[in-house]
């Protein structure tokens, strides 16, 4: 990360550490990629300076001309910096970005393309759980497309890996997570960039993208079944409510039942164009109710397995604001911990105090790098 003075900012910046205000309480929090108007708001309330990442979120490097002090983050797993591995993801984005502007053009898939984004990505993040379940900060409104599909390969075959898949379908299932929006190129640009809620006319259109997208997959002999199915059935459900045919459980593909979990959770947690984003771990409470027999458990429990491995002593930041540590995780319900407030001393039962919530995780060199 490195610090510079306001006036050095520029749009796209992202900030690598919470901005905090003369009261001690957080402006702008760390991962959020700064805007016009937020940059504004650091001149309103007289910040100076703030910590940002090397790269712009379009991926790009960041060239202030003035820098006061640059900090670097080891990465212990890897022996590599986190703004590396976010400088990565942020090309591959758009890289992917790309490729799929070729599609809309009428281009047809190239697979070593797409194999050359998503593998050596999954390479690195496979073994980085806490890398990989906070890539979904880096979303943005405008790009959550790109992101969103770079995001879904990813998860698939990180979630494949733990379901005991060999490292060769690790790959498969997460070239199906990249491609499984794949359709979504043949449809109306304007409803996909939508900033309102779509209407069931433009809804019933963007549904089509299962079989636009499949149609795209179908004839390259390179690609496994598996990986085409997955492009057809990711929106199918398994008591049959889901598009486009209504199939069920034992008609589904299991590539398509992970690459589904990705992609509901990682659309939960994403900021979209019309539609704010969830907490990780009121979107798996959620995803657990709403989704309960429609889509895999197996899928979503390990997941949460992930997302809530939690020890004591991890800082987390609730809902209402407040940092806590966690003192006793409940197994039966993982996301809500019992935890101690920073600064009251306060024991909460967040499954008591049910309008509570973890908002995110405070990983230990997110502490130290503020």
């Amino acid at each position: 990360m490195i610090r510079v003075k306001i006036n050095q900012l520029q749009e796209g910046c992202i900030l690598a550490a919470d901005v905090i205000g003369k009261t001690k309480k957080t402006i702008i929090p760390k991962n959020t990629v700064l805007t016009p108007l937020l940059l504004n708001v650091l001149e309103k309330f007289l910040i100076e300076d703030v910590y940002v990442e090397p790269v712009l979120a379009n991926g790009q490097p960041f060239r202030p001309l003035e820098i006061i002090e640059v900090k670097k983050e080891s990465d212990e797993q890897n022996n590599e910096s986190t703004e590396d591995i976010m400088a990565l993801y942020l090309k591959a984005v758009q890289r992917y970005k790309k490729a799929f502007q070729s599609w809309q053009s009428g281009s047809p898939i190239d697979v070593g393309e797409i194999r050359s984004i998503i593998i050596p990505l999954l390479d690195r993040f496979i073994d980085n759980r806490t890398e990989l379940l906070t890539l979904y900060r880096y979303t943005t409104k405008e790009d959550y497309l790109y992101h969103h599909a770079v995001c879904i390969g990813l998860l698939s075959g990180f979630l494949g890996k733990h379901l005991n898949y060999g490292k060769g379908a690790c790959y498969q299932i997460a070239l199906a997570g990249i491609l499984c929006d794949c359709g979504m190129a043949k449809i109306n640009e304007k409803i996909i960039m939508k900033k309102s809620a779509l209407t069931a006319e433009e809804y019933k259109e963007v549904k089509e993208h299962t079989i636009l997208g499949y149609k795209m997959v179908q004839k390259i002999p390179v690609l496994q079944e598996g990986v085409k199915l997955a492009v057809l059935q990711h929106h199918e459900r398994n008591d049959g409510s889901g598009y486009p045919f209504g199939i069920n459980d034992k008609q589904i593909h299991p590539y398509s039942k992970i690459v589904s979990v990705a992609d509901v959770y990682h659309a939960m947690v994403s900021e979209r164009l019309y539609r704010k984003k969830e907490s990780p771990f009121k979107a798996l409470e959620q995803i657990q109710v709403d989704n309960f027999g429609k889509l895999s458990m197996e899928v979503i429990q390990i997941l949460l397995n992930h997302l809530t491995m939690f020890s004591v002593g991890t800082k987390v930041k609730l809902s209402n604001g407040e940092m806590a540590e966690i003192v006793f995780v409940q197994r039966e319900e993982p996301t809500r911990p019992i935890v101690k407030t920073v600064d009251g001393n306060e024991f909460i039962s967040l499954s008591e105090q049910r309008h509570l919530f973890i908002e995110e995780v405070i990983y230990s060199s997110e502490m130290d790098g503020e």
